[in-house]
């Protein structure tokens, strides 16, 4: 037997014994109150042996009622104290028939109709009948019928007991209604507390921070995790966040109305708002903060949660990339400069022939390129926004895309990859040439990287009123769809990319989507995994300004 059965059968037996209690205290206090009126007014009833002899069963009663130790199992016995107490008022009203004792009947009715339910009623009401009329002819042997007492005395305890017992019943069917809604309630109470146990485990498992409020900004809830980064950065015990903190540049502090905090109580919802803990040259920390607010079922505000997330690693390897990044590319800038000097020089030589020229000048222009490339690579390591810089002239974009199909023919060929040009007709427009050169490279490039051998890549560009549409389709890996969705971002590698020997920095599809929409265009995708992919370039068709 558990802890929680045992409470509830302790608190039913203390139930029982006074239920039985008080029933028989109330009937001795109402007989000695009666008692101490007949006293006084006809003290001769005491000298009646019956009379008194009664009244002194109803005391004794009392005091069997109050030291045994009643419950569940006792319960039954205690039907014998209202039948005594019947027999003992019909002793008492048969002593002294004057002073109206048998209206005490009352009272054991009602006790019996209460707790011993309808066999209780009813047989209480059948006893003292029954007493009542064989007590009529007990003196003389024959029956001396009296109305009040035969007839309307038994009727008022008939409707006295039957009242009680509706009463009962109903209170009884209440009782169990508020039982069940007791224990549905403690159900609910005990689940409530599992779940709130599981969630303090929960949120306390996790490594970010969580800070819960409520809709008068008072802190409702802190993890583990966030008490942790208070105390690490020496914030005050009562602290519920960091008493000073950092803009995203590390150096400026945050104003009070700026802080993650304050916009979360002032009902605002955001996402990865970076802030840095710690005074600069100490141990520091960047933090990522998203905050969303918490609706009642009728819609009103109720407070809200914020998340923090520790975010230092992240943002110091990428620093370090780009670091990286603007050594290497400047490590590059100096050698290639020389190279392309002496391609120069080489290509002006009158001793070459026309073939070895041509194959000179696809290697200064490869070279200027690549020059162009490493500038890019240092510019968007050194600049968070890698703003591009063009030089706009009047170009024939479909020759552009020629040059870029014979500077890529010698690496298509090594894998037998076959190249086809689908240029009609010129294709002019005001552009960077260098710049659209750059992107159309990138997409042969790729388009070769990526390939199958013996694959084919084919290049088309098409002239339109407004605008100039270059398509390059390969019949590559392929894209897939989650890997489109952030194949323009910087630094990202497809999968197909990743997981093959083919190196790549990442960057070459985000400049050349900048590039395009720097022109007022765009640069689209168009793949499936195993088949192949078409990237398009649209640029408006802009005649030059001769003015």
């Amino acid at each position: 037997m558990d802890r929680n059965t045992s409470t509830r059968g302790s608190a039913q037996a203390t139930r029982i014994a006074r239920s039985i209690t008080n029933s028989q205290l109330l009937i001795s206090a109402a007989l000695l109150a009666f008692a101490v009126v007949v006293f006084a007014v006809q003290a001769s009833a005491f000298q009646e042996p019956l009379f008194f002899g009664s009244l002194l069963i109803v005391f004794v009663l009392t005091g069997v009622a109050l030291t045994v130790n009643w419950n569940r199992r006792s319960k039954r016995w205690a039907v014998l104290l209202p039948i005594l107490d019947i027999f003992a008022i019909v002793g008492m009203r048969e002593a002294e028939p004057e002073l109206g004792a048998g209206l005490f009947l009352v009272l054991p009715v009602i006790w019996m109709a209460r707790n011993f339910r309808l066999a209780g009623a009813i047989g209480a009401v059948t006893l003292s009948t029954a007493l009542l009329w064989l007590a009529g002819a007990a003196d003389s042997g024959v029956f001396s019928f009296d109305f009040g007492t035969h007839v309307l005395l038994p009727m008022t305890l008939v409707f006295i007991a039957t009242t009680t017992y509706a009463t009962s019943r109903r209170s009884q069917s209440q009782r169990d209604l508020l039982r069940q809604q007791s224990a549905l309630v403690e159900s609910a109470l005990v689940r409530a507390r599992d779940q709130e146990r599981i969630l303090d485990e929960v949120i306390n498992a996790v490594e970010f921070g969580v800070l819960a409020f409520d809709r008068d900004g008072a802190a409702t809830l802190r993890n583990n995790a966030h008490e942790h980064s208070l105390r690490e950065f020496g914030a005050p015990r009562s602290a519920v966040i960091h008493p000073t903190i950092y803009r995203p540049d590390g150096t400026t502090v945050f104003d009070e109305a700026d802080r993650p905090y304050a916009r979360a109580l002032a009902g605002e919802e955001f996402e990865n708002a970076v802030f840095w803990v710690g005074a600069p040259g100490d141990v520091r920390a960047a933090y990522s903060a998203t905050a969303r607010q918490i609706s009642r079922a009728d819609g009103e505000p109720d407070g809200g949660v914020v998340v923090v997330r520790d975010i230092t690693t992240e943002l110091e390897a990428i620093r370090a990339r780009e670091n990286l990044a603007a050594s290497v590319s400047h490590e590059l800038r100096t050698p290639l400069t020389s190279i392309i000097g002496f391609l120069e020089l080489a290509v002006d030589s009158p001793e070459l022939t026309d073939e070895t020229r041509r194959m000179l000048e696809i290697a200064a222009r490869n070279s200027e390129r690549m020059l162009s490339l490493v500038t890019d690579l240092l510019q968007t390591a050194s600049d968070k926004d890698g703003t591009l810089t063009l030089a706009m002239a009047e170009c024939d974009i479909a020759e552009i895309a020629r040059q870029s199909i014979d500077s890529a023919q010698i690496a298509a060929g090594h894998r037998e990859i076959t190249m086809t040009a689908v240029v009609d007709r010129p294709a002019v427009t005001v552009a960077d040439p260098l710049r659209i050169r750059q992107v159309i490279d990138n997409l042969l490039t790729n388009a070769v990287k990526y390939n199958r051998t013996g694959g084919t890549i084919t290049v088309s560009v098409e002239a339109t009123e407004g605008s100039i549409r270059v398509d390059v389709t390969d019949t590559g890996v392929g894209v897939s769809a989650d890997d489109q969705a952030h194949l323009f971002d910087r630094f990202f590698r497809a999968g197909a990319a990743r997981t093959s020997a083919i190196v790549g920095t990442g960057l070459g599809l985000n400049i050349s989507r900048d590039i395009a929409k720097l022109h007022g265009g765009k640069l689209t995708v168009r793949s499936e995994v195993g088949v192949g992919s078409t990237f398009t370039l649209l640029i408006p068709a802009t005649a030059k300004d001769t003015a």
